[in-house]
């Protein structure tokens, strides 16, 4: 049985040709044409991803992407007519996986969705850390994907949680922008760089106690981000 992919759009046309180019392709797929219905249709009967436009009624993709956020990690991908790039980065800072701006080339919607598909159904290398990792009063749970800061629950996004297990099983390893983009998600990403810059200043605000003066995530200037490596 093929990957079930949820389409979600207000344009029936749009719907028609996603529906009828990724079934061809071998993908089951269902559609919604609004928010509300896109949220009844995901919590009855769960898919395997979501191309999720970010203008809809009822209720907006964004808004879609956040409650879905709370009870999955179903890999997301946000379509947006706008060109404002903080609509493209605060659908990735909800825990979108990707965006792809409209009007859309239908061969790179697949290939991103391929892309997506077989990463989430890798099988970690066995070399992955899977320990408990403790940086001074920073707790990392690789397995349960939780963080602790002093004893306290700290609350990340999936990819500001990926970023930082990135860097804390590399400590001291300085990574560009680039690197961080294909590492974390996972192919050869097209997006505005500036999301990078973007999830770190969020990731910052959340594990360190004063971010004008960090002490977990440090800027290589004109180069990237690193890691402490002191305990």
């Amino acid at each position: 049985m093929g990957k079930r992919i949820l389409l979600v759009d207000d344009e029936p046309l749009i719907l028609k040709g996603l529906k009828y180019t990724l079934e061809q392709e071998g993908y089951e797929t269902d559609s919604a044409l609004d928010g509300e219905e896109a949220l009844e249709k995901f919590f009855d009967d769960p898919c395997d991803l979501i191309l999720l436009d970010v203008m809809l009624p009822k209720m907006d993709g964004i808004q879609v992407c956040q409650r879905i956020r709370e009870h999955s990690n179903v890999p997301i991908i946000m379509l947006t007519a706008k060109g404002e790039d903080m609509d493209k980065i605060l659908g990735l800072e909800y825990g979108a996986d990707d965006y792809i701006p409209k009007p859309f080339n239908i061969l790179e919607v697949k290939a991103r969705i391929k892309a997506i598909l077989r990463r989430a159904g890798a099988t970690p290398p066995p070399t992955e850390e899977k320990r408990v990792i403790r940086v001074r009063d920073l707790e990392v749970n690789p397995i349960k994907r939780t963080v602790t800061l002093g004893g306290k629950d700290v609350k990340l996004t999936a990819k500001e949680f990926d970023l930082l297990q990135l860097f804390i099983n590399n400590r001291g390893k300085v990574f560009t922008r680039k690197q961080m983009l294909e590492t974390v998600w996972k192919y050869d990403y097209t997006g505005d760089d500036r999301t990078v810059d973007v999830h770190i200043r969020r990731l910052r605000e959340k594990i360190e106690h004063d971010t004008a003066n960090p002490e977990f995530i440090f800027t290589k200037w004109g180069v990237g981000y690193y890691f402490t490596d002191q305990d």
